[in-house]
């Protein structure tokens, strides 16, 4: 349901600014959600790090630098003196060589394969932690949107009480002037009048406050904003309806048992390490003056080999480490719990203050109908006497209340149909069937995840 026409449009150039239209330009550049975007794919990274254990791995060492010798070898005995005789040869060389290792686990007590499943879990609870921010952004962008026309309208109506207060206090002159009234009437019309600007200005001021909200959320000022529209049609039939969704679709549920999950597979992961490992493991070198670095020798090795290591005992770090693992499962699924409990609670409150606006646009609507009546009549009875200055200022500062509390109580619907549906985890771009190019975190985890070399990011940094 559209507003009403208490919320006017703000003044501006001809092309309007709808509440979608806005919302689709703080979900393509908000720079809160982009950073959460940025998040995600960080996360993508740690598949291909926890792949990389079971990749084979080779490198090249190579060294080379001068050598300085002074050998001394024994020649026997003098056949005079009967002492040992020593040959001495002094020399400098060069010893260089390179030297290729390669390795490939063949099995590592399944280290890998559970380390890429919690890799996967994590990123799936990153990209539910990311649709938070993107409801967030929404709800927030929804809310600084009908902020920005309450305040306008609210700071609208103030202006034109002052219009009619000042026309007021001129009747209430000219009629102290031929003895109608007294002085008395004529300071209390001057007093209303002040006061009436006075919430005037803290209407401005509250204006500025809404706008740069806006400006912050939404990425630009708001220009010519035409009146929002509730999302009821959106809802689910009932509560017991939403409460059922919420606690399957809210991306916070769907975190928080991806968490679970990537915290079970840790305990698998702990596990591994009582487990043998089993690599082959290939060596080529090539070495030149390496003997003792005596110039002018080689020597070039090959070797291939297998290794299994099988733990024993390495100090009960690995047994304090799984019992670690394990005790973090269970407080995984405490926040589970605690997230299914947080959502029902939110999608009950905003139920409640959807029916509550609802309710309350109702009899503000009566309300403000009957203070034009009543304003009508005591204008009326105020010009044979029967009512005073102060009865016309009284019925005309009731009409003004109805009228803003009718203006905030339209706002209220609004937002609070945002916060229904974003309390059962529904409020997305998708949902509201916005007009921008949709974000996909899928397709840059499927760009990186087997990559198996390369600097470069998917978009080229």
């Amino acid at each position: 349901m559209a507003l009403g026409g208490l919320l006017i449009g703000m003044t501006g150039p001809l092309s309007a600014e709808t509440l979608r239209s806005s919302l689709a330009r703080a979900y393509a550049g908000n720079p809160d959600l982009n950073q959460s975007r940025a998040a995600v794919r960080v996360r993508d990274e740690d598949a291909p790090k926890a792949l990389a254990g079971m990749r084979p791995k080779a490198n090249i060492q190579a060294s080379a630098g001068p050598q300085y010798a002074n050998l001394r070898f024994p020649g026997g005995r003098n056949p005079d003196t009967g002492k040992r005789q020593y040959t001495i040869e002094e020399y400098t060389g060069w010893p260089r060589g390179t030297t290729l290792n390669l390795q490939q686990n063949i099995f590592d007590g399944n280290r890998t394969e559970n380390s890429v499943k919690q890799a996967e879990s994590n990123i799936f609870a990153a990209r539910a932690t990311m649709r938070l921010t993107e409801q967030a952004i929404l709800q927030n962008g929804a809310t600084a949107y009908m902020n920005v026309l309450r305040d306008t309208a609210v700071m609208n109506l103030r202006k034109n009480n002052i219009a009619v207060l000042e026309q007021q206090l001129k009747q209430t002159r000219d009629r102290f002037q031929v003895g109608e009234v007294t002085r008395t009437d004529v300071a209390q019309a001057e007093a209303s009048l002040a006061q009436s600007r006075s919430e005037f200005y803290a209407a401005q001021a509250q204006l500025k406050n809404s706008i740069a909200n806006y400006r912050q959320i939404i990425g630009d000022e708001p220009k010519n904003l035409q009146p929002g529209a509730s999302v009821e049609p959106l809802l689910p039939k009932s509560l017991n309806d939403s409460i059922q969704i919420a606690l399957v679709e809210h991306p916070g549920v769907v975190s928080a048992l991806h968490q679970v999950d990537a915290a079970e597979l840790a305990v698998k992961v702990a596990e591994s390490a009582l487990m043998p490992n089993l690599s082959v493991n290939a060596q080529v070198s090539n070495q030149y003056d390496s003997f003792l670095g005596i110039p002018g020798t080689r020597q070039f090795s090959a070797l291939a080999a297998a290794q299994l290591n099988i733990p024993l005992y390495q100090g009960g770090a690995e047994y304090a480490s799984i019992r670690q693992a394990k005790e973090q499962v269970g407080q995984a699924r405490l926040n589970a719990d605690l997230q299914r409990d947080s959502v029902r609670a939110s999608v009950v409150s905003s139920y409640g203050l959807l029916e509550t606006a609802k309710a309350s646009i109702i009899s503000g609507q009566a309300a403000v109908k009957a203070a034009e009546t009543a304003l009508a009549g005591v204008r009326e009875e105020a010009k044979v006497g029967q009512r005073t200055t102060l009865d016309v200022l009284n019925a005309q500062q009731a009409l003004l209340n109805a009228r803003v509390s009718l203006v905030i109580s339209q706002r209220d619907r609004v937002v609070a149909s945002y916060a229904v549906l974003g309390s059962i985890g529904r409020l997305s771009a998708q949902e509201l069937d916005l007009n921008v190019s949709l974000y996909d975190p899928a397709i840059h985890y499927e760009q990186v995840k087997t990559k198996w070399w390369g600097t470069d990011t998917p978009d080229g940094r």
